[in-house]
């Protein structure tokens, strides 16, 4: 036994022994509650990081307790597993060499996380920062005197205008929109250097892990290495920065130097889990039908690229995001389980993995049902209702979602207590949207953010275990209705179909769709929904769709999709690739 496995093992025990010992009731006590919650954001499990020990130890607690109070799996074992993308490691067989000069792979090159798998032999043109921008603001083009086909393409990161907080460069000067800006320009490969403006120290940074690849090489280069290319031409990094910042024009050229170089990137994979169980319905006409009541269980671990902390490397607690609505929704079963007469619908409840890195868990779940989609009659997600102020403010979302949900959840809350904030949108950045995607009501209940969010301080004794009860309670009267009530709910659209999220930057122009952003579809970007009245619907677009292609130029992702939009303007007119169906279509859009 390996000292991890040994560790783990010690791990199990003490969950085993924290489940024996927390009571189970027919009544939500906020004592219970934080028992949970205290375990869940407990430092043991190292802020529950997705594919991670943690994450694991976290599925198994959810599915225990469940199993406890006398809920039956779902499917096999109450887990549903799947895979992750963990990380973006560098290959072997990154390399490139200058007639007899060879670089270390480990010092001077390292591929990009987007980069493609391939090695190319060619000459390298310079083009500048590798723009092409035709606006109000900015007309420029480093391609504009340069034939790169087939050839490897040298470019400056970053932009001109490195001093300036607002410029019109920045929402161009990504790498991998330059990468495939060279790839449509029919580039063979593409290396990047850093002027000492833009990095005086020349480092390079870890890999994202985040691969959406491009197709082509991507290397970043040392100055080194890129000033051994413009040799040849008595230029330097350095020197062709200063140049081109100064006089704020484009430069370019052909080196007449060949490079053979190649990129290799490796995507990790993580195995984690969702916690699926139900309560059979006990009505013969409804058991066949379904109310799903969840959340998600993961969080960010030690920190990471979404942690409000900067580059603190901590244990993110995440006890009310979301320990708090895990700890409510194994109440809310117990309590269920417990009642007599409780439920002639089944009711399933969902501990989601993935949410923090974009929804995978429920997204998994609803693209690999383990039920009949059609037969779910609502969706109920909880995250983060662990912070009810004095002001007794309850934020829910999805009320427009179905004819009726409005007025059933004012009915069943006291006003004198309790604020409710409505909301008719189904879609957000929570695991509802993935239902709500699949034309299924839905109610999001959350009792907001505060500075705690996304930080190792949101930890266990800030939590309001009185106002968590309360909401709780709220919530299995709303469940008990949705789970009893003869009529199955109808679905409406409500609000706005795109979903917030983070990276969904500078979009000047939309199609009015919601993407599928877990990349389901590969080879393509599926249209989860569109809204009705925009540029999508108006152009004939369905929902379900995959985008193929915008303008004749390929569509493999949701990177490049949004890369796409961002080069169009609005009132042109678009040709969109799909496919429906398994036939390619078409579509003419004005934007």
């Amino acid at each position: 036994m390996t000292i991890r496995t040994f560790q783990f093992a010690i791990l199990l025990a003490a969950l085993a022994a924290w489940s024996c010992n927390s009571s189970i009731s027919k009544n939500i006590y906020p004592k219970e509650l934080e028992d949970h919650v205290r375990f869940l954001s407990s430092d043991d499990l190292k802020g529950r990081m997705t594919g991670t020990e943690g994450d694991s130890l976290a599925a198994v607690y959810i599915r225990d307790r469940l199993q406890m109070a006398g809920l039956e799996p779902l499917t096999g074992d109450g887990f549903q597993r799947f895979e992750i993308s963990d990380k973006v490691i560098a290959g072997e067989r990154n390399f490139l060499s200058v007639g007899d000069q060879y670089f270390d792979p480990k010092i001077d090159i390292s591929p990009f996380s987007f980069s493609g798998y391939a090695e190319h032999t060619a000459e390298v043109v310079f083009a500048g920062y590798g723009f092409r921008i035709s606006n109000d603001s900015i007309n420029w083009d480093d391609y504009r005197d340069l034939n790169v086909k087939g050839l490897w393409v040298l470019l400056l990161r970053g932009d001109p205008e490195p001093n300036l907080s607002v410029s019109g460069f920045i929402p161009f000067n990504g790498d991998r929109d330059k990468a495939m800006l060279a790839k449509d320009m029919g580039a063979a490969g593409v290396l990047m250097v850093s002027g000492p403006v833009n990095d005086n120290s020349d480092t390079f940074s870890s890999l994202s892990n985040e691969a959406w690849p491009v197709g082509i090489p991507v290397l970043r280069i040392k100055r080194n290495v890129a000033d051994r290319i413009l040799s040849a031409k008595d230029k330097t990094t350095a020197g062709l920065e200063n140049e081109i910042n100064t006089s704020h024009k484009p430069v370019g050229f052909s080196t007449g130097v060949t490079v053979k170089a190649g990129s290799e990137v490796i995507v990790t994979k993580s195995h984690t889990r969702n916690v699926v169980m139900v309560l059979n319905g006990e009505d013969e006409n409804l058991k066949d039908e379904y109310l799903i009541i969840g959340g998600h269980f993961d969080h960010l671990g030690m920190g990471g690229p979404s942690s409000r902390a900067g580059d603190t490397v901590a244990v993110h607690h995440g006890a009310d995001d979301n320990a708090s609505g895990v700890a409510g929704f194994i109440e809310i079963a117990e309590k269920f389980a417990l009642t007599d007469n409780r439920n002639r619908r089944s009711i399933i409840f969902a501990g989601f993995s993935g949410e923090e890195l974009g929804l995978l868990g429920s997204k998994h779940f609803t693209e690999n049902p383990p039920v009949d989609l059609s037969k779910v009659n609502a969706m109920i997600n909880l995250d983060m209702v662990g912070r009810l102020r004095d002001s007794g403010s309850l934020q829910v979302g999805g009320i427009g979602t179905s004819p009726i949900l409005k007025e059933l959840v004012v009915s069943l809350v006291d006003t004198n207590s309790i604020n409710l904030s409505l909301s008719e949108e189904g879609s957000g950045p929570s695991d509802h949207s993935a239902f709500y995607g699949k034309d299924i009501p839905v109610l999001f209940f959350t009792t907001g953010a505060h500075l705690d969010y996304h930080t190792p301080s949101d930890t266990w004794e800030k939590l309001n275990y009185q106002g968590m009860a309360s909401v709780s309670d709220i919530i299995f009267n709303v469940a008990e209705k949705l789970a009893n009530d003869d009529k199955k709910l109808a679905f409406t659209e409500a609000g706005p179909k795109q979903e917030a999220v983070r990276t969904m930057r500078r979009q000047g122009v939309t199609l009015g769709i919601m993407p599928d952003f877990a990349g389901n579809i590969k080879n393509g970007l599926r249209a989860d929904l569109v809204t009705p009245g925009k540029p999508a619907a108006l152009g004939g677009m369905k929902k379900g769709d995959i985008i193929t292609a915008i303008n004749g130029k390929s569509i493999n992702n949701i990177q490049d999709y949004m890369y796409r939009m961002g080069q169009l303007k609005h009132g042109e007119t678009i040709s969109v690739e799909i496919l429906r169906n398994g036939k390619k279509e078409v579509l003419l859009i004005q934007l």
